[in-house]
């Protein structure tokens, strides 16, 4: 492979121009004559843009003014919806993502009040879709072993898939069954970097509806 050639550094391609604009107007820099004047700028506009044209140089320019234009009206879009964000009383404001750090329009980092955690939209979404009569049936008071199986596919299969089936069950998971905590809106504390499965293990038989714990037999 042949050796690159050396570049011309910035700085010698800026003399070089400098060299040329005093070569074609040598003897004319210090008359102020209008004309003079004008074809001294006229150089020194051909040898600094090349030999691009008015019409490339002006779309060029149009092009930043159109961009520096977009920018002012998202900004001026988005700030009625910023100043009036709001949560409902009770709620906590970090469990609702910030409208300005989703558009990159943040500057406060940790003082925000809101969350920059772009995943509490995403729990938040999780949520949506599940149905009404789901929500209001969100814990297993009164569940049967048939519903339980069912929530637990709806909310791990997915991932359940992607792990080997020697994996073992993940003790939080089993502890939130066992211990009625477990539901529709039940979050695993080792998040998504969770490495066990979330499913029931092959020994459970009975199933109580008194709040009282699980039973694990051979089946």
């Amino acid at each position: 492979m042949p050796p690159k050639k050396n570049e011309p550094s910035k700085k010698n391609v800026d003399k070089q121009k400098q060299k040329i604009v005093e070569d074609k107007t040598f003897g004319m820099k210090n008359k102020k004559g209008a004309k003079q004047q004008k074809f001294i700028q006229q150089v020194q506009k051909q040898v600094t843009q090349g030999n691009r044209s008015a019409k490339e140089l002006e779309r060029e320019k149009q092009s930043k003014e159109d961009k520096k234009k977009e920018k002012v009206e998202l900004n001026e879009l988005f700030k009625p919806v910023l100043e009036l964000q709001k949560c409902a009383k009770g709620v906590d404001p970090k469990s609702v993502l910030c409208v300005f750090f989703k558009q990159g329009l943040c500057a406060k980092g940790d003082k925000c009040k809101f969350s920059h955690d772009l995943t509490v939209e995403r729990k938040a979404e999780k949520r949506g879709i599940y149905s009404d009569s789901d929500k209001t049936d969100g814990t297993m008071d009164d569940w049967d072993i048939n519903k339980l199986e069912e929530v637990i596919s709806k909310k791990h299969d997915a991932d359940n898939k992607g792990l080997p089936p020697s994996t073992i069950v993940c003790k939080y998971f089993i502890e939130a069954v066992e211990n009625f905590k477990y539901g529709w809106f039940w979050e695993c504390p080792n998040g998504k970097t969770c490495h066990y499965r979330h499913a029931l293990p092959s020994g459970l038989l009975a199933f109580a509806t008194n709040r009282s714990r699980f039973y694990l037999t051979t089946r």
